[in-house]
């Protein structure tokens, strides 16, 4: 694996940090109802806040002074009902918020897992697959907290900010701008640390990025790590990508921790310019004790909401980067979609024509160069040469996952172009070296190359193409539950399986690219049969390394260098001596 391949970092469009905002907060709207009432649970709330001031001083400067028991209870007994409904209350809005920020992500999760499904290969074939679940996985995760946040506090604690404003100007002016003369020395801070933290913190998500990445492609390849006796070198190079994630955090993190600070720092001054001008400049005294208690909870009502704002921009400093970065794959646009005028394919008859098709994965390396050709319905086409020549693009491009550059491919007069995507692929059944096997029964797996297809069907797949005795001798048969990619079966069985699963969708047109190239000779012959019955009356497409797979097809394509540089049957191709006849002698002049 290359280290330098993993660290890779990947490109994020630069978008302003108000548009991504605006775009995260554009989910909320779905829940007006429940903003709504959690709104109105919060304006109580608040209410409820900036009574309690008003109490305590009533309860000193009145009834505590003129010694009314009566009255005194009285305001307890209303003090401590409205704030066990405070609780309550609060209580509810955690509840509310809880269950709309986890919807809003469940539909985060779901809209970026569909549009990654739409994406083309090439998109894949440039990130690694770990980098993606980043995005997935932990990237909508730290949106969590902003989305509750974003409801729960910034209402509540602007509304309680300005109400506490207005109470504090009206009962005593000079306290309230005593109190406030630190505002502006913590708006100059907190812009000094936003501005650069949110670099730090971009930084580090791109860091646990790189983390999960070489994690995934280090334990899918473990077989391989073990069987080299590399652990050292892997572990030398997790090591470094560990030190980088956490020196990335450490970074991010010591600046980060300003914001409080500097809302400390600047509450304290608060609190000391207004005792200072309460004492000193106006001389209150004894007689006005419940007014200095009842300032002195204002400013703690005016700094703690502060501090949330600042907790709450400290968070969302911390994770817009992760919706930004879930933003850019949902803004990534698919190479491969529908025109908007595609039409339906009809039931395919197999007629495939390439018409001076070229090709090339980037604009260095043209891998296909003028290339044309013409298959009739039902015949059988082998594609053989070195490794690089274009084999498996032309199969590709006949399934259209990628589109030509120059020229067109036909199926039944069709331009693969103008026909849905999802119409044509239906019709095609594909098998490649990587027969990949998911997680659950055998039956699931066959069934899903056709999800409608009855149990009858399944296991009349799995004969024809001789799978039928092994599943038959596993623990549960056709219920046997496979571990990821089939863990426990052989290469072969695997094979077999896949073979299953391309035969229950009953296809038009056939690719089996390197299906065979793993298998052992007793299987090989097991499935040579059931290939047999596949191909039958199908047009089909079979590239293969092992020559010895190929020898009946109705054709063979010699591809070199982007071209066609032989064409014709097994026996014809042998007798003209070319380059067909230089790969057969080679791999067969030892045995």
């Amino acid at each position: 694996m290359s280290i330098n391949a993993i660290k890779d970092d990947e490109y994020i469009s630069s978008v302003s940090k108000k548009t991504t905002m605006t775009r995260l907060f554009r989910y909320l709207l779905a829940y007006k109802g429940t903003i709504t009432a959690v709104i109105l649970i919060m304006l109580v709330t608040v209410a409820i806040s900036i009574i309690n001031p008003l109490l305590i001083e009533r309860a000193v400067d009145v009834h505590i002074a003129n010694k009314d028991m009566e009255g005194l209870l009285k305001i307890i007994g209303f003090g401590l009902t409205i704030n066990l409904i405070f609780i309550l209350l609060v209580k509810l809005r955690m509840y509310l918020m809880a269950r709309m920020s986890n919807d809003v992500l469940l539909k985060i999760r779901q809209e970026l897992y569909t549009h990654i499904q739409t994406l083309s290969f090439g998109f894949f074939d440039s990130r690694p697959t770990g980098k993606i679940l980043a995005r997935i996985i932990g990237d909508v995760n730290s949106l969590k907290d902003v989305l509750s946040d974003s409801v729960t506090t910034l209402i509540p604690d602007f509304v309680t900010i300005s109400a506490v404003v207005i109470i504090m100007l009206a009962k005593n002016w000079r306290l309230a701008l005593a109190s406030l003369t630190s505002l502006p020395l913590m708006l100059a801070g907190l812009w000094f640390i936003e501005t650069a933290s949110h670099k730090r913190w971009r930084i580090h998500r791109k860091k646990s990025s790189n983390l999960n990445a070489f994690i995934h492609e280090d334990i899918s390849g473990m077989r391989v790590i073990q069987s080299f006796t590399a652990e050292g070198e892997a572990e030398e190079d997790f090591d470094q990508l560990v030190k980088e994630h956490r020196d990335s955090f450490i970074k991010a993190i010591l600046i980060n921790d300003g914001f409080f600070s500097v809302v400390d720092i600047s509450w304290g001054i608060g609190s000391i310019m207004m005792y200072l001008v309460a004492i000193k400049v106006m001389g209150i005294g004894v007689d006005n004790v419940g007014t200095l208690i009842s300032f002195g909870m204002y400013i703690g009502m005016f700094w703690r909401p502060i501090m949330n704002l600042s907790n709450f921009y400290n968070k969302l400093i911390t994770n817009i980067s992760g919706a930004e970065r879930v933003f850019d794959i949902l803004d990534t646009k698919p190479e491969i979609t529908d025109a908007p005028n595609v039409i339906e394919m009809p039931v395919i008859k197999g007629e495939v024509v390439f018409d001076h098709v070229s090709f090339s994965y980037d604009k260095d390396t043209q891998v296909l160069n003028d290339v044309s050709f013409s298959v009739k319905p039902g015949e059988t086409i082998a594609l053989v040469g070195p490794t690089g020549a274009g084999k498996t693009t032309i199969v590709n491009l006949i399934s259209r996952f990628y589109d030509v550059q120059q020229g067109n491919v036909y199926i039944d007069g069709y331009n693969v172009k103008d026909v849905s995507i999802e119409s044509l692929r239906k019709q095609m059944g594909i098998m490649t070296q990587d027969n990949f096997l998911f997680s659950g029964t055998v039956k699931d797996n066959i069934r899903y190359g056709k999800l409608d297809a009855t149990d009858e069907e399944i296991i009349a797949a799995a004969k024809a193409v001789n799978a039928h005795d092994f599943i038959m001798k596993l623990e549960k048969g056709y219920d046997t539950e496979l571990r990821e990619r089939g863990a426990g079966l052989s290469i072969g069985q695997k094979q077999l399986l896949a073979f299953a699963r391309t035969m229950v969708s009953q296809p038009k047109i056939l690719i089996l690219d390197e299906a065979t190239s793993s298998i052992d000779t007793h299987t090989e012959i097991l499935v040579q049969k059931g290939i047999e019955t596949l191909l039958k009356g199908r047009t089909s497409f079979v590239i293969a390394h092992r020559l010895s797979t190929i020898v009946k097809a109705d054709r063979i394509f010699v591809i070199d260098d982007g071209k066609i540089k032989e064409e014709g049957s097994h026996q014809e191709l042998l007798a003209r001596k070319g380059l067909y006849y230089s790969l057969y002698m080679a791999q067969f002049k030892n045995i």
